[in-house]
Order: structure tokens, then sequence, then C-alpha cells
């Protein structure tokens, strides 16, 4: 029976240690690493562990909104829309066709 009993003690012992470990890896390589991008204000991926900063849709295509007006219509909508819990709309059909295809 004190064999059994200093056999249990081992298994629950080397056990806590293993789980213990592993919680500490989990939070050097994915919940500190994570914290420390968003606080950067960057996006974390925690399945690639990757730290990505994010990108405007202009930078990518070059297309700006030069005019104030539109601008300001733009925000208003985006702010409807979240307000509604729906997407933002998708610029009208007048505004796409007068746009130069590259």
């Amino acid at each position: 029976m004190n064999r059994t009993i200093d056999r249990l003690k081992l298994i629950f012992l080397a056990l806590f240690a293993i789980l213990s470990a592993s919680a500490f890896a989990y939070h050097i390589g994915w919940v500190w690493p994570g914290q420390k991008c968003e606080a950067a204000g960057d996006w974390w991926d925690w399945r690639s562990r990757t730290c990505a900063r994010p990108l405007l849709i202009s930078d990518i295509t070059g297309r700006v909104i030069k005019n104030d007006a539109t601008r300001n219509a733009a925000k208003a909508d985006a702010a409807k829309a979240r307000a509604a819990g729906e997407e933002p709309a998708k610029p009208a059909a007048k505004a796409q066709a007068s746009a130069p295809n590259p």
C-alpha cells in the first residue's frame, strides 16, 4: 500500500509539472506576444502567431477619396451601418462607372 501511494504521488507531481510547463509555454508563445502586438495597435493572428500591421485599401488600390463631401458621406454611411449592425453599403454604380479602369 505504501508503495502505491509513493507511485501515485510521483505520478501526480509529474503531471502537475508537465501541465505547469505547458501553461507557461502557451503564455510565452501565444498570450504575451499577442498582448504586445495588440497593445501596439496591430492585428494578432493566433493560428500562425503573426503580428500584422493593418493596411488601408486605398494604399493597395491607389484610389483615395479626394472630395470632402464624398468622404463625409462615406463616413456617415459607415457609422450608420455600424450602428445598425450591418455591412457598409457599396458605392453607387455611376461612381464606379466614372472611375477609370486600369
